[in-house]
């Protein structure tokens, strides 16, 4: 059957259930106007010049000024370094969790994954407060002042610290997925334990930590809280450089121009990721996973990769550890004293920016949970015109920089008709269109694994195909959804990158009121929010995992991963 003609059949399929169609050009409609249009956008600004006129002046500047230049190298060399050593970190770790009988795994591996569900600058902050001019370690235990932690040092150790969990999530994943017999098959046979890690292990798990070292350079090259804090005006990044261009140099085509080239080596990453990688899967797992003997793991190695965990785990709590004390001192770095002053600020002249991140975040969960469930089926379950074309579109937004669509948004909804600035909807909706990829992801895998005849005895009934997705589908798939919503919620309640594009004097979020109290200097006041952050996104979580038992919420929700 040609295309032509299997396209004209799926038409008439669809034309027979009016809903379905009405759902499927509905959300089309959606995705091109809050996914492509933005970016389109953008693109189109990067081609003009301040007054309007077509003009290639911008690339040109960016070829011509080596500080802007040298942005993108900055970024590229972070982005590599950080990926390398969170995989590194990542690695050690998930092996630690999956293949050594070790103590106090679940405890290890909560505090592996802590960093996740933070403001995405929280160790900016910590490092900081640790490193910098009046830093407890440099200056109060070292007697060094005025150390310089700015720059590639600041910027790298943070991301490291941010991403490092991302990796490990990755990770577990992969060597849980290998079958440990196979370990101890090789050993059986004489192979020692390096050459077993080194000629089974190590190979069966290397699809993985290519795509956990893509998957951290895409984050590394989003990253914009930590750069905007750590990178400093001697060390230019991308993502920063753009924002400041827009609302310092109130430059909008060079800021569209430097987003356009954080997007090539962003979107490149991603299709390598997703197109290349998925190919390569290795699968060892064909029956019901069997327990290793954990031979692979020499008792010194195995007190070695412990201390190697707890030391990571040590700085996850030193960290916040460090945010923590903050709140509650006076002046860090010249008066300890403890105090409440930090909390009673945040409380009444930030208690407005609490109650708009808590609306934002429960708006947009539900609609992202919803949506990408409904996707999710959509690509699985049915056949039309443009279902590719449909998946595409929905996870894009995904692998775009978040200073990418925070551009986009400013650019395509600040004039009639869809004139959203300054509104609670275009926060909404940036973060619904930028996290329903994840729920489209994990609802794809899981419809992928349950049998359709279910559903087609349902439509055999006379349901049609969206009561059926009501009924029968989505109690199927609750897991799938609830992790969404839990991941939908912690990420419209810490990110930033876009949404510092977005805010405004009516709406605000908690994010960008950390980062302007990091850059008054009000390091305090930047804790007490951060620990008034986290605590709203723990006991949100817990919360979920209450109302769902057995299924993918609280802490467990945060294990999808980010593909």
């Amino acid at each position: 059957m040609t295309a032509f003609a299997r396209g004209r059949r799926e038409i008439r399929l669809l034309a027979r259930d009016p809903l379905l169609a009405l759902l499927v050009v509905l959300l089309f409609v959606s995705l091109g106007v809050f996914v492509v249009y933005p970016l389109l956008s953008v693109l189109v600004k990067s081609f003009q010049s301040e007054q309007g006129a077509f003009s290639l002046e911008n690339y040109t500047r960016f070829l011509t000024f080596s500080y802007l230049r040298s942005s993108l190298w900055n970024s590229l060399t972070v982005g590599f370094c950080t990926a390398a050593c969170s995989v590194l970190v990542g690695y050690a770790a998930a092996f630690t969790i999956t293949r050594t009988s070790v103590p106090w795994k679940k405890a290890l591996h909560l505090l592996f994954i802590l960093p996740i569900i933070s403001p995405p600058f929280t160790s900016a902050l910590s490092i900081l407060m640790l490193f910098g001019a009046n830093g407890l370690i440099t200056r109060g235990l070292l007697g060094i002042r005025n150390y310089n932690i700015y720059g590639f040092k600041g910027v790298l150790l943070s991301q490291i610290f941010t991403f490092a969990p991302v990796a490990y999530l990755t990770l577990k994943g992969v060597m849980e997925s290998l079958n440990p017999t196979l370990e101890d098959a090789a050993m059986n046979v004489g192979a020692g334990r390096l050459q077993t890690f080194l000629r089974v292990t190590l190979p069966l798990s290397l699809p993985g930590i290519a795509s956990a070292f893509l998957v951290v350079l895409i984050e590394s090259l989003a990253d914009f809280g930590n750069p905007l804090v750590l990178a400093g005006s001697r060390f230019p990044m991308l993502s920063t450089q753009a924002y400041l261009e827009i609302t310092g140099s109130f430059n909008l085509p060079l800021g569209a121009a430097l987003a356009v080239v954080l997007l090539i080596p962003s979107i490149t990453s991603f299709a390598i990721q997703r197109y290349y990688l998925q190919k390569r899967q290795y699968t060892t797992v064909t029956g019901k996973p069997v327990a290793s003997s954990s031979k692979l793991v020499s008792r010194n190695a195995r007190r070695g990769l412990l201390a190697f965990s707890a030391a990571f785990c040590g700085l996850v709590l030193l960290f916040y550890g460090t945010i923590f004390v903050g709140a509650f001192t006076r002046v860090w770095g010249f008066d300890f004293t403890p105090t409440l002053t930090h909390f009673a600020y945040a409380f009444s002249v930030g208690m407005g920016t609490i109650r708009d991140t808590l609306i934002v975040a429960i708006c947009a969960t539900p609609l992202s949970g919803v949506m990408g469930m409904l996707i999710a089926f959509l690509v699985v379950r049915t056949s039309f015109p443009g279902k590719g074309v449909m998946e595409f579109t929905s996870i894009l937004n995904f692998a775009v920089p978040g200073t990418v669509i925070g551009i986009g948004y400013i650019l395509a909804f600040n004039t009639p008709p869809l004139m959203l600035i300054g509104t609670l909807a275009i926060l909404v909706l940036n973060f619904v269109f930028r996290y329903i990829p994840v729920g489209i992801q994990s609802g794809i895998a899981v419809l992928r694994q349950i049998d359709p005849s279910i559903e087609e005895a349902a439509q055999n009934l006379g349901a049609d195909k969206l009561t059926t997705f009501r009924k029968v589908t989505l109690p199927i798939i609750a897991p799938a959804f609830f992790s969404g919503l839990v991941f939908a919620f912690v990420r419209a309640m810490t990110a930033i990158s876009a949404a510092i594009f977005l805010v405004s004097a009516n709406w605000n979020l908690l994010t960008v009121q950390i980062l302007n109290q990091v850059g008054s200097g009000r390091l305090g006041v930047a804790a007490a929010f951060s620990v008034i952050l986290v605590v709203i996104v723990t006991a949100a979580m817990a919360i979920i995992a209450r109302l769902v038992p057995g299924r993918a919420g609280g802490m467990a929700a945060i294990q999808i991963q980010e593909e």
